[in-house]
């Protein structure tokens, strides 16, 4: 079987604030199979290349989001990167079906503790439900929609010892995905994928 080609598209305003999405960004870049692309570095005023981007996402199987969550959402940068790219006629709409079948999901990190994401919690949504946008984005163009891959506490990771095991499973995930070894109907129906990897990948045959 033919190794899937995985997109990661890469989205921090501040890196030199990240203590955890630059080694997700770097692990990423390391992986055969796997497009990493920092979006602020390739576009600092924004000036998106509509036909790259497009022809990024119709030479990619899997297309990830990677980013910190902002005011419960992507940066600056992603939202642009969306409105220009996912156009009429090639992402949905009349003969648009250029991603129909292909694999999405988002890697976020958020600061907020994993309990304040929740109904309950300080911030009343799971952060599946606050990602409903983007899982709405895959509908509409006929993606395969993936739980999140995410790390909570993000401020407080690195200093309570959490990177090193979140970079692991995330080299992990992409492996997975590039061997084609992921569980896709079990992913899309857990509410985040990091703590469910063991059950969701399959061993190499």
């Amino acid at each position: 079987m033919a190794n899937k080609k995985v997109l990661v598209l890469y989205a921090h305003p501040s890196q030199h604030r990240s203590e955890v999405n630059k080694s997700l960004f770097n692990a990423a870049q390391s992986i055969d199979n796997v497009t990493a692309v920092d979006l602020y570095a390739e576009y600092p005023t924004f000036n998106i290349n509509i036909d790259r981007e497009q022809q990024r996402l119709v030479d990619h199987d899997v297309i990830i989001f990677q980013f910190p969550l902002y005011w419960y959402s992507t940066p600056a940068i992603l939202k642009e990167w969306q409105d220009l790219v996912l156009e009429y006629g090639f992402a949905y709409g009349t003969d648009g079906n250029a991603l129909e079948g292909k694999v999405f999901f988002c890697s976020a990190t958020a600061g907020g503790k994993e309990e304040a994401y929740q109904s309950k919690g300080y911030n009343h949504f799971t952060i599946r439900e606050l990602l409903h946008p983007l899982e709405q984005t895959a509908s509409l163009t006929g993606m395969r929609y993936l739980a999140p891959f995410a790390l909570f506490g993000s401020r407080t990771a690195l200093e309570e010892n959490r990177i090193g095991e979140h970079v692991e499973k995330w080299g992990q995930l992409l492996t997975a995905l590039v061997e084609d070894r992921v569980d896709l109907k079990k992913a899309s129906k857990v509410e985040k994928l990091t703590h469910y990897l063991d059950e969701l990948i399959s061993g190499r045959e």
